[in-house]
């Protein structure tokens, strides 16, 4: 890694310009014909509105290819890629932090078969700083353009400077795989990477939370099972709502509205509108709906309101095992202090060299029988750690836990 101090040189315009935002099956058309005759990786893209608009799709996609130049689609007006995804079956697909883009791509069709990600090979390298504008600045020394990532990308027509944007993060994606690939290989931290990439696209998508308005912000402050069952039913109108209006649920009402209407349980408009967090235009335009859902929650029977703490599928909290367990509390201090040697010996975050739930889950629950490198890396495997970090981690755990 070149830590070289050097001042980066402002990308400003792409190549051949800012192109046209293609939203019709003839573009579509041609933009398939010229990718497949390029060359080499794909840089791709994707710009939500994450904060806006309802769920996580794409309202703009960029891509490039040497031999094509830049595209950007509008996947709202071509919402079928399968025919690109089809003409770039063999092609390395580079992305930038992939698991943000990933599931918005395939819900349009697009879904790589063989992908470098350039943030996570920055940091199996070690860079401090791996957000896209910060690495390319490392490594390739070009600034790029900051300060439309967090817009809102499904306004129409996108203004000219945020289509410049969007062209400029993949402008020199390729040249940014290039280069990492190059540290990483003579790093001897290829195979790694190339194992990482492999895991992230043969992980199978999440599968929905059970209940997902138990990740309300500031729940922990709810103390009864009747004012959590107003979480709930607040919780899933907010969310029927913002479907329907294709808005971001905070949009509608923020979590803190929730927890305050959980905790006052106001039983008219005017308790409702006293209350600090319901000052919002959109709090205020639903509060019948909101007081509907307090009534609900007020009325259930005792047998219907939510669970206070749900019984987990793992350990229970590290700061309880010292009591609980003080073997596995041994444990657990021994292979920490194991992953953060290798850390620092090999200049990896301790959480891309091992999964901390998979450090607490072995550590709680290692395999019977006396300690030994085989069950170890099965059950390391089990818990859905790669070859590389198996190979690295298992020695040195080993002789530790032996030593306990």
């Amino acid at each position: 890694m070149d830590t070289e101090e050097r001042v980066a040189t402002p990308l400003l315009e792409p190549r051949e310009g800012v192109p046209p935002v293609l939203g019709d099956a003839s573009g579509l058309a041609r933009v398939v014909e010229a990718f497949a005759r390029g060359a080499g990786p794909v840089a791709v893209d994707a710009e939500r509105a994450s904060g806006y608009r309802y769920g996580q799709r794409a309202y703009l996609i960029q891509l490039r290819r040497a031999g094509a130049g830049t595209a950007l689609i509008d996947p709202i007006e071509c919402p079928d890629l399968t025919g690109l995804n089809a003409a770039l079956a063999d092609t390395e697909m580079v992305l930038h932090a992939a698991n943000q883009d990933l599931p918005c791509l395939a819900e349009v069709g697009l879904k790589p078969a063989t992908l470098f990600d350039t943030e996570l090979a920055g940091r199996l390298l070690g860079y401090p700083r791996v957000g896209l504008g910060s690495i390319v600045e490392n490594v390739l020394g070009f600034a790029l353009e900051k300060g439309h990532s967090a817009a809102d990308w499904s306004t129409r027509p996108l203004p000219e400077d945020w289509l410049k944007y969007a062209a400029l993060d993949v402008e020199l994606l390729v040249e940014l795989r290039d280069a990492l690939h190059e540290e990483l290989e003579r790093t001897g931290k290829l195979p790694w990477a190339l194992e990482e990439f492999a895991a992230i696209l043969a992980t199978p998508p999440k599968t929905p939370r059970a209940d997902p308005w138990r990740r309300t912000s500031g729940i922990h402050r709810v103390r009864n099972r009747r004012a959590l069952g107003i979480v709930r039913e607040v919780w899933e109108t907010r969310d029927r709502i913002a479907q329907e209006r294709d808005l971001s649920p905070g949009r509608v009402l923020q979590d803190a509205a929730i927890v305050e209407l959980a905790m006052k349980a106001p039983k008219t408009p005017a308790e409702l509108l006293a209350l600090p967090t319901m000052k919002g235009r959109g709090a205020r335009r639903h509060q019948s709906a909101w007081l509907r859902a307090v009534s609900r929650a007020r009325g259930l029977p005792e047998r219907g309101l939510p669970e206070a703490n749900l019984p987990g599928d793992g350990p229970p909290p590290a700061h309880r095992w010292a009591e609980r367990d003080p073997a596995a509390a041994a444990r657990l201090t021994a292979a920490r202090a194991v992953v953060t040697t290798l850390s620092e010996q090999y200049t990896v975050p301790a959480e891309n060299l091992m999964q901390p739930d998979a450090v607490r889950r072995l550590s709680w629950s290692p395999p019977p029988g006396p300690v030994a490198a085989e069950p170890l890396a099965d059950a390391l495997r089990g818990l859905g750690a790669r070859e590389w970090q198996i190979g690295l981690v298992v020695p040195p755990l080993t002789r530790a836990w032996s030593e306990l």
